[in-house]
C-alpha cells in the first residue's frame, strides 16, 4: 500500500532514533533478579520497548519480565511479529563502540542492530503507521518483545503458558524473501566406555572441536608405542590423502595435529573435518584388538568423510529441504572412554524416529550410548499456505519481481512460536553481520523493513 510506505518515510527520523536508543542498552543475559529473569540489561531493553510502545499509543503488557508485547486492534484472533531484544556479547574487533549506535556512511553500528532490535523497532513503527492512518484491521496485532532467544528462548515457553499463540505470525530473525522450511535439529553426545585396552599402541587422548554445530578445524592426539612405525603410517597417510597433518615426537610419544576447515553444522559439506581426518589416520594403525580400536574402525567405516549419514544408515532426503546433514563436531577420548558431540539435521517431511531408529540400531553394534539429547522439530509450511502466499506477495510487490521462499538447515526464532515463519531482515546480497564485530543495519534497509513489515501486518490482519 503506497499510503503505508509514504507514512513510513515520514517516520524515518523517529525509527532511526528509536533504533539507536534501544541499541545503546547492553542487553546481554545477566544474573537473574526479581522481575528480571534474564538480568538487568535485558530488563532495561524490555522496559524501553514497552514505554516506547505506550508513547506510540499501544496497549502493552509485561509478563513478569519474561516477555512483553504491544497490541493494537480488536478481535478474538491475533497475528504477531516476534522479535528478541537480548543480544550476544559484543566481543572484540569493533571499529566503533558496540553500544554507541553511531551512524557512519548511512549505517547504524551496534550490537543488535540486525539481530533483532532494529527489525522489531521497524515492525513496531509499521504497526504505528497503520494505527495513525486509521486503517481497519479484522484481527488484533501484537508486536512481541522476546528476551532470551540467544540463550535458550525460555521466555517463549513462559509466554505460551499464559497466552494462546497467534493464528499467523512472522519473526524478523533471518533473511528475505522468506524461510518456509527449517530442518529438524538434534544435538547430542555419543559415549562409549573402554574396558579392553591395547598393549602395542596406546591412544592417550584425542581432543578436537569447539561445538557440535561447527565443523572442527583442529584435532590433536597423543599416541604411544613404536614411534618409528607410527611415524611411517603418518607420513604415508599424508602422502596418500593430502590432509594437513603435522606431528611432534616427544620422549616416548607422538603428538599428532590435524587441521581442517571450519563450517556451520547445517552445511558440513562446506568444511573439512579435522576430527574425521584424525580418525581416518588412526584407523590405518595396527592397534591391538581393543575398545578404542573398535570405536575408531567403526567411526571411520560408518561416518568417514560423509556428511549425509549414508553409510551410517540414516540418510534421508526430500524435495523441500534436501539431504540430512551429519556433523561430527567435538571429540574427547582418553584411555577410559570417548565422548563425541554430534549435530544431525533431518529433512522437514520426516519425523525424528525416521532418523533415530536406524541410528540407535547402528550404535548398538559396539555398545555406544546416547546422552544429552536435544531436539527441535522441523518447521514446514506448504508454499500454498496462506501465511507463505501473503508474505511472499508483500515482498515480491516491494522488490518488483517474483521470488521463491527458501529452506534452510539452520533453525530460527520461528521454531519457538506456532504458526510463525522467519521473514527478513537480511536482504539478498547484503553482508551478514549478525553476531559479528561491527554489526550494523543500513538506514535504507531499516526503512525498507518497516515498509515491508507494515504491509505484511496489514495483509495478515485484514
Amino acid at each position: 500500500m503506497e499510503i503505508l510506505n509514504k507514512k513510513i518515510d515520514e517516520l524515518k527520523e523517529e525509527i532511526v532514533k528509536s533504533t539507536q536508543e534501544i541499541c545503546r542498552i547492553k542487553s546481554v543475559e545477566g544474573e537473574p533478579r526479581e522481575g528480571m529473569p534474564f538480568g538487568e540489561g535485558v530488563a532495561e531493553a524490555l522496559d524501553y520497548a514497552l514505554k516506547l510502545s505506550e508513547r506510540l499509543g499501544f496497549k502493552t503488557a509485561n509478563l513478569d519480565g519474561y516477555v512483553g508485547y504491544a497490541e493494537y486492534g480488536e478481535g478474538e484472533d491475533y497475528v504477531a511479529v516476534l522479535g528478541h531484544l537480548d543480544v550476544v556479547p559484543e566481543g572484540d574487533g569493533w571499529i566503533y563502540s558496540p553500544y554507541a549506535a553511531e551512524i557512519h556512511d548511512g549505517k547504524i553500528y551496534a550490537r543488535g542492530t540486525m539481530d533483532d532490535k532494529g527489525p522489531i523497532i521497524a515492525a513496531l513503527y509499521g504497526l504505528y503507521a497503520i494505527k495513525e492512518l486509521g486503517i481497519k484491521l479484522n484481527k488484533r496485532v501484537r508486536i512481541i518483545f522476546g528476551t532470551n532467544e540467544e540463550t535458550g528462548s525460555k521466555e517463549i515457553g513462559y509466554y505460551l503458558s499464559k497466552e494462546k499463540p497467534p493464528v499467523l505470525g512472522f519473526t524478523p530473525d533471518a533473511e528475505f524473501p522468506l524461510i518456509y522450511a527449517e530442518k529438524g535439529l538434534t544435538v547430542f553426545d555419543i559415549v562409549k566406555d573402554f574396558k579392553r585396552k591395547p598393549n602395542n599402541i596406546k591412544v592417550e587422548y584425542i581432543k578436537g572441536g569447539n561445538r557440535p554445530n561447527m565443523v572442527p578445524d583442529y584435532c590433536e592426539a597423543k599416541i604411544k608405542g613404536d614411534l618409528e612405525y607410527i611415524k611411517d603410517v603418518v607420513l604415508k597417510h599424508i602422502e596418500e590423502t593430502g590432509h594437513k597433518i603435522e606431528f611432534v615426537v616427544e620422549e616416548d610419544a607422538m603428538i599428532i595435529k590435524s587441521y581442517g576447515v571450519s563450517a556451520h553444522g547445517s552445511t558440513p559439506e562446506l568444511g573439512k573435518n579435522a576430527v574425521m581426518q584424525m580418525i581416518n589416520l588412526l584407523a590405518k594403525m595396527n592397534i591391538d584388538d581393543s575398545d578404542v580400536k573398535d570405536f575408531i574402525i567403526f567411526f571411520d567405516k560408518y561416518v568417514g568423510f560423509e556428511t549425509d549419514g549414508r553409510s551410517f544408515g540414516v540418510y534421508l532426503k526430500d524435495e523441500p529441504s534436501g539431504k540430512l546433514s551429519f556433523n561430527v563436531g567435538t571429540i574427547e577420548l582418553n584411555e577410559d572412554g570417548v565422548r563425541v558431540g554430534l549435530n544431525l539435521r533431518y529433512p522437514v517431511t520426516f519425523k525424528l524416529d525416521d532418523m533415530m531408529n536406524p541410528f540407535n540400531e547402528r550404535i548398538k553394534e559396539i555398545g555406544i550410548r546416547v546422552e544429552n539429547f536435544e531436539h527441535q522439530a522441523p518447521l514446514y509450511f506448504s508454499k500454498e499456505h496462506e501465511l507463505i502466499k501473503k508474505l511472499m506477495k508483500v515482498y515480491d510487490d516491494y522488490v518488483g519481481k517474483r521470488n521463491e521462499p527458501i529452506a534452510i538447515g539452520g533453525g530460527t526464532y520461528a521454531k519457538e512460536m506456532p504458526n510463525t515463519v522467519a521473514f527478513g531482515p537480511l536482504f539478498p546480497g547484503r553482508e551478514d553481520v549478525v553476531h559479528q564485530a561491527n554489526e550494523y543495519i543500513s538506514i535504507e534497509d531499516l526503512i525498507a523493513c518497516a515498509k515491508i513489515y507494515a504491509n505484511a501486518i496489514y495483509e495478515l490482519a485484514i
